[in-house]
Order: C-alpha cells, then structure tokens, then sequence
C-alpha cells in the first residue's frame, strides 16, 4: 500500500514513527535540498533548540541598562564587572567564555528582541509555532517541511534512492522534530549514535489485499527505509573525522555536535540539523544563591557556549567552516523581573544567536529597553519576527527564490543581511581542486609524497596530530594549476593517525593518513 492512500484511510494519520538508534536529539536534510545554485548545495544549517524558555536577559545583557536591570531582578543578576563585554552597550554571561571567543573571532552575532507578534507563553503552543512558522493553529506542518513537499512530493515512496540515498532530516535523540514535518510524513530521521546503526528486525509481510496487510506493508516499508538510512549514516560518522580538542565528553550538546562534525566530514549529504538542550524552565533556583554567576541557567548556558565554540574550532581544522551556520532559539523568553524563588516566569521576546564564519559579526537590532517601573508580568517586546530571521536564512545562506520562501509563511516578510565576510559563490573552476588528494604510500614509515590538484593560487597546508594538536605549517606559497606532488619526511613523528588541512581562498580539503 502506497503511504499517501494509507493516511487517506484514516490510520496513523499523524504518525511518523521516529525510529530510534540509541538516543539524543538532532535534525537534518538532504542533497540538493531547496533546488538553488551549486555554490550553495553544501551549506549545512545547525539548530539548537533550548527548550523551556531561555532567559535572554540572562544571556545577553544590555550594559547600557544595568542599573534598570539591577531594579528589576536584583536577587540574579550578575555582578556587572563580571559581565564578558561584546560591545559597549551588550555582553554575555561570564559562564559564555567560548562564545565571546567566537564573537571576537567575527563568527557570532547576537540578535535582539526576537518573537512574534501576540505571544503564547505556554511551552507547546509556543514551541509549536516557532517549529511551524506560523501563528494559525491549524498549522500541522513544520516551515522546511513544507518546502520538502514542494522539493519530493511523493516522500517516503521510493527513497532512499541512488540520487538521494542520504536521510533528508536526521533528529538526533528519541522526537523527530515538527520543523521537518510534511503533509504525509516526517523528513526527519532519529538518530542516538551514528556509529551503532543496528537494523530494526522485520520479517518479510505480504500485503493480502486487507487494510491491516496495507498497515503492515506501510510500516514495513519504513522499517527498511530506517535500516537503510542507518547504515548511510555509520558509513559516513565512520569515514569522517574530529580534529579539535576542546569537545567536553561530559557535555551531552558537545558530543552531538562532534557526531556532526564527523558526519559531515564523512560525506553525509544532510543539511539541517536541529539538537535539543532542555532545562530552560527556570522558575526557581535558575542560579545559585551564594554565587548568582553559578547554578542551573548559568550551566546551560556554560554547555551551549562550550559545545559551539568546540565545533566551530573543529570545522576550522577539518576545512568545513565555510559550509556551516548555526542557530539558537527557545521558544520564549522569561519576564523583566525576577520572582522571590531566585528565578524567572515566562515572557516574550529575547536573543537568539547565529553562529559561523560567514555570518554577520556583531549586533542586529537595538538593545531591549527595560524601564524603571514595569506592568506586572511583564516580558521583552518583539521587534524582530522570528520568521523573518528564517526567511532570511532560506534566502542568504541556501539561496532560495523568494518567491518560494514568501510562499511558506503567512506574513510579509522583512529580510536581514545574514551573511558577511565570506560568500556563498563558489568559484567553479576549484570544485576539483583538492579532488584527488591522497598520501602516498599510505600507510608510511616516514617520507611520503602528498598529492593533490591546485587551481593556480596560494595554497597552505597544515599538520595536525589526531587530537587536533596543530605541529606545523608543512608549506606555504602559490602553486600553479594541475597536479602538485609534494614530499615530506615525518620519520620523526611517533606512530598513529595525522592529518594534513591544505587550505586556498577558494577551498579547504583533510587528507588522512597513517604512520607506522
């Protein structure tokens, strides 16, 4: 039984049985995903969804306001010598050390006051329109999943397949998220660890001609849908590499994200990723009352500040930067003032954050304005619409027709430059430019010859040991276009698995290799 004349009859219309393979959360999509030009098929969106409402006021501070600030939630707010300055007027939490790195870095902006408009400050109708896109309630499907139905209108049937053989959506942990929900399914694909892919066990079924035979069919059909995805999925994390050593083991977000980084740089086609960090509801004991600068909220924010700066450090030494943008959201932010249990109620508006080396480096929007007097319960006003800031992803980063992009949301839409310091275009003459690296012989006792195809222009080449411990720069100059050979004696390394980053204006490539 075809799936779309299955939900026709009414059974598990809703369901889109997110097999599991061992547990967190993450989410993506696939090869040629919105149908835009090649300089922009690789680009890889990260989202990190922190559920519960995120206290934005304090995560991102208005300096310019501490002591309205300090009227209205004088039992949490930090010290303001303690604050980590970004600009004169904001700052981070002391506890975001590796994202003000990455600011100073130019690849995190901070944006300000985002929501929408009559906000809803219950957790899943919330939730449910920020993964929607949309404030009609009658809204089922998630904003990229209405795109993937335009893009594969007869998703699930006959995928994977020898175009798309990679999962369109991975959601990393046990809940597909409603942002890749379709009309007929979810392009989502649940994933624990990429590395362990065993196949869900399903005995061969014949469809009879009954509706329970077309049920069963049905689920059978995704069953080896799942399996088949798995294993794309462990060839890929296996394949691919970490290089950076700032990953925490002890931090559930950072460990996902090294799964990320591994995947992508095994060769996985997925785009999207979303990841779940939970804990955000904090209307008590959100810090310490001994230390503010300590206790649940600031150790959330520690976790998602040191997982980022982690994978964005690793994209830098595995050549994928440039392919990578992320995004932070909640579903809400927490009200101005305080309550009497050292916490914050739910609010409206607050910062998200957009991480990357292409990104806009700095402050979007102006700072939220906190008054000396505030009505009761009162959150932060929105002044930017979060599907704007979607809306702007879909255009600056993927490269979609507006046209499109109008076409999945209710509202006019106001874009925002996203994007600065790099570009999406691609020069088409050095796609082939690293194409056929290899290290040869491989494995090697010592003296080896690197080669690889350059595009006449000033090529660096970097080694690195396995725990992403940089040991030199092996070459540096301008070479001419076609094949380089390049020899290099490493007789003095110790045994294991090295790494040479050969980078250009134009390309970043890891060759692997052993030595004995």
């Amino acid at each position: 039984m075809k799936r779309r004349s299955f939900l026709k009859n009414g059974a598990l219309a809703s369901m889109s049985l997110p097999f599991v393979q061992n547990g967190f959360s993450m989410q993506a999509v696939a090869k040629q995903l919105f149908e835009v030009p090649k300089s922009a098929e690789d680009k890889i969106l990260v989202l990190i969804r922190m559920n519960g409402g995120n206290d934005g006021l304090n995560m991102v501070f208005p300096r310019d306001q501490y002591a309205e600030l300090l009227v209205q939630r004088s039992n949490i707010l930090v010290p303001e010598s303690e604050i980590l300055p970004l600009t004169l007027e904001v700052g981070l939490h002391p506890k975001m050390t590796g994202l003000q790195t990455i600011f100073n870095e130019g690849k995190l902006s901070v944006i300000q006051n985002v929501g929408y408009p009559e906000p809803n400050r219950s957790h899943f109708r919330s939730m449910d329109i920020w993964t929607t896109g949309s404030l009609d309630i009658n809204q089922t499907s998630g904003w990229l999943g209405r795109y993937f139905d335009g893009a594969y209108p007869n998703f699930p049937d006959a995928y994977p397949n020898i175009d798309y053989p990679d999962p369109f959506a991975i959601s990393m942990g046990s809940e597909v998220s409603t942002t890749c929900q379709g009309l007929m399914g979810n392009f989502s694909h649940a994933v624990s660890d990429p590395f362990n892919s065993s196949n869900l066990l399903m005995t061969s079924v014949t469809n009879d001609g009954t509706y329970y035979g077309g049920q069963i069919e049905y689920i059978s059909t995704l069953i080896n849908q799942t399996n088949e995805y798995g294993q794309q999925i462990s060839s890929a994390a296996s394949a691919g590499n970490s290089l950076s050593g700032l990953y925490d083991p002890q931090n559930p977000l950072a460990v996902q994200l090294k799964y990320i980084a591994q995947m992508i740089s095994g060769g996985l086609k997925t785009k999207v990723y979303i990841l779940n960090v939970n804990g955000f509801d904090t209307h008590d004991a959100q810090v310490d009352q001994n230390d503010v600068k300590e206790g649940v909220h600031p150790n959330l924010l520690k976790r998602i500040s040191d997982a980022v700066r982690a994978f964005q450090h690793d994209l830098e030494l595995l050549g994928l930067e440039q392919r990578v943008a992320g995004l932070t959201f909640s579903e809400f932010g927490r009200q101005i003032a305080s309550n009497g249990s050292f916490g914050t109620d739910h609010g409206d508006a607050a910062p998200v954050l957009l991480f990357g080396s292409c990104i806009s480096n700095g402050i979007i929007g102006a700072n939220p304005q906190i008054p000396d007097q505030i009505n009761n319960q009162a959150g932060l006003d929105m002044t930017i619409d979060f599907r704007d800031i979607y809306a702007s992803i879909l255009k600056d980063w993927f490269e979609v027709d507006l046209q499109v992009i109008q076409g999945l949301f209710e509202q006019n839409i106001t874009y925002y430059d996203i994007l600065q310091g790099c570009t999406t275009a691609v020069n088409e003459n050095a796609i082939a430019q690293f194409e056929k690296s290899i290290v040869f012989p491989n494995p090697s006792l010592g003296k080896h010859q690197l080669k690889f195809i350059s595009t006449n222009e000033f090529i660096e080449i970097y080694l690195f040991d396995q725990s992403g411990r940089m040991l030199q720069k092996s070459f540096e100059g301008h070479l001419n276009a076609g094949q380089q050979i390049l020899t290099f004696d490493l007789g003095y390394l110790q045994s294991g698995r090295y790494h040479y980053l050969l980078k250009s204006a134009s390309k970043q490539e890891l060759v692997s290799f052993q030595k004995l």
